[in-house]
């Protein structure tokens, strides 16, 4: 993988120009995501920008005072950064005070490591006054440093070409094992990433999950997030998970709810229509990270190299990772299913804009062969006008048409 600059941290990022933005009508502007991600690197950048202070709840001094006394805390604060809030939670409740008082704009940016208004952690007592924007770990088109990608816009307009040499995606098993992380990029070498990866799923397992839910078995929660790792890019089995820790369903359905509210992972609903009766309606299991991903697998670029089965699910969870994050731009806003159907007839990926609809199907090897499209050809054929497009992604080297409205094409053009 090519070099990174020696602090990722500060690469530019496609959340800052949105927050900004966000900052200059709206009162309270909220930026989460997983630990780690870069948020409080982007939120110290904004408030030296702005002029704003900065206050970490990391900060043991901070925190104590700020869930001692709430109101006290906000009292005098004219506009800031607060980061990390949900580790003080009354404090939202104090703010919405503040900013009901004083209504300007861009009173508060807050940075949070869980989905602050989908949790118990906050209810939304801040409906009207507060916009809400993702960071999650880098795309591979930040680390290249490239703009927004356009694959989704191109792909809802049906403007790809029938057919252009692209050249294969470059180091695609060295994006997929380093993930997007900041911190683990760092780490050029694999085993030091690991272990960095590896003890921050433990941190997270063992005492941030705790901060925000009650978790008696912190151990049980740590060994069920890596076999819900061996479990990713599979419909989502609660049973399975649940019998080797000893607990049942319903605790592991809470557990993966407290993993999806911390960024780890996400359930992808199945996309379903009235019209169609024989569509499986089971969610799947996927990760938002595969650097994270593969870590708790223990796969290695080297094993992925000489075991193409082990590439296809790490690489199913690469895409949606990649789609997770462009589908979240406010500009490109979308959402992300999965179709199946009773005869096993699936489509990895549907993405759903106004109405409309493309399909994207993901394959590990080198080119894609007619079979790849029978999913998306099914797709086609259940919606008719709405479908956009179908794409096949693989590890090839060139865009080419397929059929009405099918194209196969390589991985890169995720960000190329």
């Amino acid at each position: 993988m090519r070099e990174l600059p020696k602090q990722p941290g500060l690469l530019r990022r496609h959340a800052e120009a949105p927050v900004r933005e966000a900052l200059t009508d709206t009162r309270i502007v909220a930026l989460i995501g997983p630990r780690q991600s870069g948020k409080t690197t982007l939120a110290r950048k904004i408030a030296g920008d702005t002029g704003m202070s900065f206050i970490t709840l990391d900060d043991a001094q901070s925190r104590r005072f700020a869930n001692a006394d709430p109101n006290g805390f906000m009292r005098g604060i004219d506009r800031a950064v607060i980061d990390e809030i949900q580790r003080a939670p009354e404090l939202i409740l104090a703010m919405k005070q503040a900013v009901d008082d004083d209504p300007r704009p861009g009173r508060f940016l807050i940075t949070g490591s869980v989905e602050l208004f989908r949790s118990a952690i906050s209810p939304d007592s801040l409906a009207g006054r507060v916009e809400t924007i993702e960071l999650l770990p880098f795309t591979q088109a930040e680390i290249e440093q490239r703009d927004v990608p356009e694959f989704l816009a191109r792909a809802f307009a049906g403007d790809i070409p029938a057919y252009r040499e692209t050249g294969r995606t470059p180091e695609l098993i060295e994006r997929v094992v380093a993930g997007g992380y900041p911190e683990a990029l760092r780490r050029t070498n694999a085993t030091r990433r690991v272990a960095w990866l590896r003890a921050y799923a433990r941190a997270l397992t063992q005492r941030d999950a705790a901060e925000i839910s009650v978790v008696a078995k912190t151990d049980e929660l740590s060994r069920m997030l890596e076999f819900a790792a061996a479990a990713s890019g599979r419909l989502t089995n609660l049973s399975a998970l649940a019998t080797p820790l000893g607990v049942d369903g319903k605790t592991v359905d809470r557990w993966l709810t407290l993993l999806e509210q911390m960024f780890i992972v996400r359930r992808i609903r199945a996309w379903h229509s009235n019209r169609l009766k024989r569509l499986v309606r089971t969610p799947k299991l996927h990760f938002l990270d595969t650097g994270l991903l593969a870590a708790l697998r223990g796969d290695s670029a080297k094993d992925l190299r000489t075991d193409r089965n082990k590439l296809g699910s790490l690489l199913e969870g690469f895409v949606h990772a990649e789609l997770a994050k462009i589908a979240g731009q406010a500009s490109s806003y979308a959402s992300v299913s999965h179709y199946r159907d009773k005869d096993k007839l699936e489509v990895d990926f549907v993405v759903e804009k106004a109405g409309r609809i493309v399909g994207i199907e993901v394959k590990a090897g080198a080119t894609a062969k007619p079979e790849d499209f029978r999913g998306l050809k099914r797709l086609r054929s259940a919606t008719g006008e709405v479908f956009a497009g179908g794409i096949v992604l693989h590890d090839g080297e060139r865009i080419q048409c397929a059929g009405d409205r099918l194209f196969a094409m390589p991985v890169s053009q995720l960000w190329a």
